[in-house]
């Protein structure tokens, strides 16, 4: 089984590559724990990308590793770890919600999209203690 620091980096490789969304990215680094057809799972994942499509809402990456977290605590405590992996997401970008990542109003990106996934996914590793 990968580590996490592996999964961050297959995460961000998927990413870079351009054949999936922040979203997608994440919940694929996992799909080997996930019993759900990675055809599905990669469609779940399509409509969280830029912000919920607008980048007014909560990073694609958060949404995919609190997606994971559901799965891999089978839904028990969900909300508590999704606050938690939410905390240290935004220590580690310094925003959670997409336009601010990017840096649309400032001008000032925060955090690239390759890097919010990545963290996205040793934020999920943190919470739940997963090596």
């Amino acid at each position: 089984m990968p580590t996490i620091k592996e999964r961050a980096e297959l995460a961000a490789n998927l990413k870079a590559t351009g054949k999936c969304n922040c979203t997608q990215s994440v919940v694929k680094a996992f799909e080997d724990i996930i019993d759900v057809d990675p055809t599905v799972l990669t469609q779940l994942g399509a409509g969280f990308a830029a912000g919920m499509g607008c980048m007014e809402s909560t990073c694609g990456a958060l949404i995919g590793a609190v997606m994971v977290a559901g799965v891999t605590t089978e839904g028990k405590g969900t909300p508590r770890y999704s606050k938690e992996i939410m905390s240290k997401f935004n220590d580690k970008c310094g925003a959670t919600i997409c336009k601010d990542l990017k840096g649309i109003t400032t001008g000032q990106t925060l955090c690239e999209c390759n890097d919010c996934v990545k963290n996205a996914v040793l934020s999920l590793g943190e919470t739940l203690n997963l090596e």
